[in-house]
């Protein structure tokens, strides 16, 4: 705001309008940005999932110093997720996604009998029951397959450190 020579007060100029006008639309540029941020809930994707319950079945083995099995639950929409037992408590892990959503554990080594081509995906059909972390931090050589009516892929784990294992798309030279 400017004052005049003989006292008098005036206006706003013009570069003191335009100015507040541009820092006005930064500071809601940026709140409206963080806002989107913080309230958009993108869920984790059913691979997300599947590492974070292997992430937690290998700690509680390793804490409570007892094997721990995983298993997963796919057909019953109330129920549906990653459980952990330790022999003595249950714990569930609540398991997202689309509703023709199915996940299995199948043996690293499979034979040519337990395997399917179904629409152009080659699908594992001998799945088992559950894969058994220890209190050593390894787990069972396994495999889990996730299974949408857009396909499906597998998922390798290391057994030696229970994390997805690399594959040579994976590696970079």
């Amino acid at each position: 705001m400017t004052t005049s020579e003989t006292g008098e007060r005036g206006g706003f100029t013009l570069i003191e309008v335009l100015l507040a006008i541009a820092l006005f639309g930064l500071l809601s540029w940026i709140f409206v940005g963080a806002s989107n941020a913080l309230f958009a809930d993108k869920g984790l994707s059913p691979d997300e999932q599947f590492w974070a319950a292997c992430a937690a079945a290998r700690k509680e083995a390793l804490e409570e110093r007892k094997s721990v099995l995983l298993t997963v639950e796919t057909k019953d929409p109330r129920t549906r997720g990653f459980y952990l037992y330790d022999g003595s408590s249950k714990v569930a892990l609540p398991l997202s996604g689309p509703e023709d959503l199915v996940v299995d554990f199948h043996p690293v080594q499979s034979d040519s009998s337990s395997s399917s081509l179904i629409g152009g995906t080659l699908v594992e059909t001998q799945p088992l029951a559950a894969a058994t972390f220890y209190n050593d931090g390894t787990c069972t050589p396994f495999r889990a397959q996730v299974r949408t009516a857009a396909g499906a892929h597998l998922l390798a784990v290391d057994p030696w450190t229970c994390a997805p294992m690399l594959t040579p798309s994976d590696a970079t030279f």
